[in-house]
């Protein structure tokens, strides 16, 4: 009997890492093809869209809005994608994004990551929140070496988040090895590796204007 459960539990496990995957894909197709009805049902119905505002009509206010004024048309690509639980109906997750961008007379590429929180609702895995992290975005003809990577027609300059999220790009610059062979540390725990790169920090948080 208790095989048998660990067997569900396990293909359990399985199922929602998988529903989870075709979360973020539907999540780029729906995006690019414009479908905002398809896109905000990949999300939690309670999302939190501003310090007021809160469901899926809001979102679909505020997506229509950003992408009628900011693109003609986007393509989203995503690729290394991390996912640990909580618990049965919680997940968080770390996934890489490639982007293009036709902004008027530009063609902007960025790189980005998603840190992403996903929650199971009456059998459904749904996004509870995304946080973009950039690291940058040009055109494309223009590669984004130096400071401030975040390159967008006719706006100031700025730096993204894309390594700030992860203590070990800082302490790699500031602390050289001094020694042939240096200490390794111990494997992170099952479930704990996005707590254990990030050291045990919180979660980051999205900042609700």
């Amino acid at each position: 009997m208790a095989a048998e459960k660990n067997l569900e539990k396990r293909l359990d496990r399985l199922e929602s890492i998988e529903e989870i995957r075709q979360l973020v894909a539907k999540y780029s197709l729906s995006l690019d093809m414009r479908d905002l009805d398809a896109h905000v049902n990949l999300f939690a119905p309670d999302i939190q869209v501003s310090r007021s505002k809160v469901g899926r009509s809001h979102l679909k206010r505020w997506l229509d809005d950003t992408l009628r004024l900011q693109f003609t048309g986007t393509s989203h690509h995503t690729g290394n994608h991390i996912i640990e639980f909580d618990n049965e109906d919680n997940a968080h997750g770390v996934l890489y994004s490639k982007n293009e961008h036709e902004a008027g007379a530009e063609w902007v590429i960025m790189q980005m990551l998603y840190w992403d929180n996903y929650q199971r609702i009456e059998g459904r895995w749904y996004f509870r929140r995304r946080l973009p992290c950039y690291w940058y975005a040009t055109d494309l003809n223009k590669p984004p070496t130096g400071e401030n990577k975040m390159r967008w027609p006719n706006r100031e300059t700025y730096s993204g988040a894309f390594h700030d999220l992860f203590p070990s790009w800082e302490a790699f610059w500031q602390a050289p090895p001094d020694a042939d062979e240096p200490e390794v540390a111990e494997p992170a725990p099952l479930e704990e590796f996005l707590n254990t790169i990030r050291r045990g920090a919180p979660d980051p948080r999205i900042r609700v204007r």
